[in-house]
């Protein structure tokens, strides 16, 4: 027993004399670590360029010509699914002021896409109080869940291309945008010609990210999944400007007030309600909605109401089909 306690007193003298060494003395203090900035974490999902999805560089349609309405007739199949099943399933973004964002005060689902959904719910319906089931998804899961069916529409500033028409099918165009650039206050960049050679932000198979990576300037496309990823990277300095449609980048400016939305515009951007390729009726059926809010006022009020302010009057574009 004497001979365990004196192990154990000299175990402990032991380590004490070795932390005292690692320590120092007072003659010899040891050298402090060197203290540096920590980088700011990056989020999750940050990538590099994926120019070919999402790119609008196939002209082999027309891709604004949609398939006349025929009414607001629900005795299609997709339809009657939708109908027996008591909910319209809808792939939303949460994460875009103004268009489709999560409000933290209430917690609901509140912007110019989701009055869309609503729009449409409650042509089937009557109403659309609980008759929505909200998908959040990421702009590169769009045709995925529609060729999956996974939901039943894509209201998500989901511009139409020949390239996508060949995965979904796409209603007629209910809003127009343009691509611009998000830079801080302090920046004379005006456009992606400015950035040469500067990290650009946008989202994984956008257009957006397709414009940046193939610019001419050659700025560095940075991709995320999410745009609201962008405006924390632009915060942080990861980044030196977000380029995307100038709806998304003004819910971005509204925000934070260190950063504006600079330039004309580069592109035009023509958002359509995305729905699987095999449920014709259901395109039909949103056309018939979408003339109906365009000459109701509806379409006129659900832009005042989140975007007029920001950008400027406008009116709802003129439907193509064919």
């Amino acid at each position: 027993m004497i001979r365990s306690r004196h192990f154990v007193r000299t175990a402990v003298l032991a380590v004490v004399a070795v932390l005292a060494a690692a320590c120092g003395t007072a003659d010899q203090p040891m050298e402090a670590a060197p203290v540096t900035d920590a980088a700011w974490p990056a989020p999750a999902g940050v990538g590099g360029p994926d120019a070919a999805a999402g790119g609008d560089s196939d002209t082999s349609c027309n891709p604004l010509a949609s398939l006349a309405p025929n009414g607001l007739d629900t005795s299609g199949p997709s339809l009657q699914k939708i109908k027996q099943r008591g909910k319209l399933v809808a792939g939303v973004d949460q994460t875009t002021y103004l268009f489709g964002f999560r409000n933290p005060k209430t917690g609901k689902l509140e912007g110019f896409d989701i009055d869309l959904v609503n729009e449409i719910a409650k042509a089937i319906f009557g109403s659309s109080d609980g008759r929505v089931q909200y998908r959040a998804i990421t702009s590169s899961q769009r045709e995925n869940v529609l060729k999956d069916h996974q939901v039943d529409v894509v209201v998500r500033t989901y511009s139409i291309t020949c390239a996508r028409r060949k995965q979904v099918q796409f209603s007629s165009v209910y809003y127009v945008a343009g691509q611009k650039i998000l830079v801080p206050k302090s920046s004379n960049a005006q456009s992606l010609s400015d950035l040469a050679g500067k990290r650009v932000c946008a989202a994984a198979k956008s257009t957006s990210l397709a414009k940046i990576a193939t610019d001419p300037a050659k700025p560095v496309a940075v991709s995320v999944p999410n745009w609201s990823d962008c405006l924390v990277m632009l915060q942080q300095g990861q980044v030196d400007a977000v380029s995307t449609d100038d709806t998304i980048l003004a819910g971005m400016a509204a925000q934070d007030p260190t950063v504006k939305v600079a330039g004309d515009p580069m592109t035009q951007e023509n958002y359509g309600v995305g729905i699987p390729k095999d449920e014709e009726d259901l395109v039909r059926f949103v056309n018939a909605v979408l003339d109906k809010i365009r000459g109701d006022g509806t379409w006129a009020s659900s832009y005042q109401n989140w975007v007029g302010a920001r950008l400027g009057p406008a009116n709802p574009p003129s439907p193509q089909y064919g």
